[in-house]
């Protein structure tokens, strides 16, 4: 039996995998510099955070039309409950992440301190399980890659 394939590729490598890295840094690295402003007030601290997420959205955003071509033009990989956990969780991250970019075009102290760095901690939380789904779906049901006798 195949392994089911990933539709958008570039010279045949999965387009979805490459670009998740970038948005999942960025996320990562909006908590840390939200945490690092809450504690020194250091408005420098604030900006790297609203960079960091203006950058995740936006190529979150790529990452994710990658993820639903596959997901839509991929029949087994929509028969995997992981996918569906995986699609959904991502969605929510990419929402939540939305608006904690709107929110963190406000003056240096309200666009943190309570409000952006609750947010910056449930994307990162959630991202934390939708990658391990994403792992899965490699893993387990070989998503994307390549049968060796191909």
């Amino acid at each position: 039996m195949e392994n089911p394939r990933s539709t958008a590729k570039i010279a045949g490598h999965p387009i979805h995998p490459m670009l998740v890295t970038i948005p999942i840094a960025c996320f990562v690295g909006a908590l840390l510099t939200d945490i690092t402003y809450w504690r020194t007030a250091e408005m420098t601290w604030a900006n790297f955070s609203a960079w960091l997420i203006t950058v995740g959205v936006i190529v979150g955003i790529l990452a994710a039309i990658a993820g639903l071509t596959d997901f839509l033009w991929g029949r087994e990989i929509r028969a995997q409950p992981t996918a569906w956990l995986h699609m959904g969780g991502n969605f929510v991250a990419l929402v939540l992440a939305f608006f904690n970019m709107l929110i963190h075009t406000r003056d240096a102290w309200t666009s943190v301190v309570p409000t952006g760095l609750i947010l910056s901690a449930l994307v990162v939380i959630i991202l934390i399980f939708t990658g391990w789904l994403g792992w899965a779906l490699v893993y387990r049901h070989h998503v994307g890659v390549a049968d060796e006798t191909a």
